[in-house]
């Protein structure tokens, strides 16, 4: 558990604290035209690799695919304090989010392998509060290091802490005894092509119809290709399994409807002249509400079962899209963080619940390649709707506008989320059992 925080703390910090400093860097570096692909680039390999490192440590045991993240996150870190280019520093970044994409999953995938469902819930809750710890602490890191030393420290600083997290990491006894299988290299490649052209049409600024139409062709031959393989990298039959699907699409229409929210709302708060400061406050009460339902959420599921919860997570996702489709000028903080607090307890009940779920409603080999492509639907998700957020927000002729047009999106898509949770049909008995798939 000690290895595991350290490594959500570094991962958490990484993109925060690279959106405060980013401005910096690029000033030494130069070659302004590469800055969005410093963050494009560890974002698309951090999410295509996530569900690839979920399938192999079902194949491999969890300790080694973790140990290799860590490894991969650190040399990244270490290279990307030596860039001497802007070029050289997005391609590191890259690696730093191909390890990224092999650490994120574990912590959710141990815990399942170590927790019995009631506890669950508890440690899903202090992991959203690592995540909020790191959403504090790194501008504060980040002002501290270019001030007062180089911004080469923002990277420099993982290096530690990663050596630290696998020395502890070496002392841990598995407990998951794995299934070994021969690693489906083309699928892997098929896959990580595919997403990576999908996720580049939210990135690119021209050519988005053909990056999309090659990715789509791309993903549909790997869905051919994968019905053919022994032991795919992405086991096709599990999204046959319809709790397990509908769980799938449920967590992505979520993060598509309102999850980019927090990237827009201090953005709206500056505009009505808050401080940087105090237009933060609304998300820390999203994660307080988030991290308030986390901690009962295992034993709600073992006594109501998964739909009901699902139900009532996008029900107050659907009332917090509503506040928001109704906010306009001087509408004030309070009202707002009223908002994000009903969001961080819609998304601690949907992420919660989906991700005990995932493991649970599968076999122990397929626990971790179900978890990962929970994580998976939620990035992607969230990629897209940050996205058309972003497009709708543009275009709009004045700002305000603009906010209400991001919302009302937010709010079609998450009752669209809502209508997908009415499927996910599991008995309450279920929830505390482990059916095999």
């Amino acid at each position: 558990m000690a290895s595991i925080i350290l490594a959500m703390l570094i991962s958490s910090m990484d993109t925060t604290i690279m959106n405060t400093t980013m401005p910096v860097i690029a000033k030494e570096l130069g070659r302004q035209e590469w800055y969005a692909w410093t963050f494009a680039s560890y974002m698309i390999f951090s999410t295509v690799i996530a569900p690839i490192a979920g399938r192999l440590s079902d194949m491999f045991g969890r300790k080694k695919v973790f140990g290799a993240g860590i490894i991969l996150f650190t040399l990244g870190s270490m290279l990307c304090g030596l860039s001497g280019t802007m070029i050289q520093l997005v391609i590191f970044r890259g690696i730093q989010g191909f390890g990224a994409g092999f650490m994120m999953p574990f912590p959710a995938i141990i815990a399942g392998d170590l927790f019995a469902i009631e506890q669950r819930g508890k440690i899903q809750a202090f992991f959203s509060a690592m995540w909020g710890i790191g959403s504090v602490v790194a501008p504060l890191l980040g002002g501290f290091f270019v001030e007062q030393m180089t911004w080469r420290w923002i990277f420099y600083i993982n290096v530690p802490i990663c050596l630290i997290s696998l020395v502890l990491l070496h002392a841990y006894k598995e407990v998951y005894a794995p299934k070994k299988a021969k690693v489906d290299v083309t699928g892997a490649i098929l896959f990580s092509a595919a997403i990576s052209l999908l996720l580049l049409t939210t990135v690119v600024e021209s050519g988005q119809v053909w990056y999309g139409v090659a990715g789509v062709l791309l993903l549909a031959g790997f869905i051919q290709f994968e019905r053919k393989v022994e032991a795919p990298i992405l086991p096709l039959d599990l999204l046959r399994n319809p709790p397990i699907a509908w769980m799938i699409v449920n967590s992505f229409l979520a993060c598509a409807a309102l999850f980019g929210t927090s990237s827009y709302i201090p953005l709206y708060l500056q505009q009505e002249g808050y401080s940087i400061l105090w237009s933060g406050i609304p998300l820390v009460g999203m994660s307080l509400g988030w991290m308030a339902v986390s901690i009962k959420a295992g034993k709600w599921i073992v006594s109501r079962g998964y739909r009901p919860l699902l139900l009532l997570g996008n029900g107050v996702s659907t009332v917090s899209g509503i506040l928001l489709a109704w906010l306009q000028e001087g509408s004030g903080l309070w009202y707002v963080s009223l908002a994000m607090l009903l969001q961080g307890v819609a998304f601690g009940l949907i992420v919660t619940v989906s991700i005990i779920g995932a493991q649970q409603l599968v076999g122990a080999h397929r626990k971790g390649i179900s978890t990962s492509l929970q994580m998976f639907a939620r990035n992607i998700g969230t990629a897209i709707g940050v996205t058309v957020m972003g497009a709708l927000l543009n275009s709009a002729a004045h700002f305000y506008d603009g906010i209400t047009h991001v919302f009302l999106y937010g709010l079609i898509v998450s009752i669209l989320a809502l209508a997908s949770a009415w499927f996910i049909k599991v008995s309450p008995a279920a929830g505390g059992s482990q059916q095999q798939s």
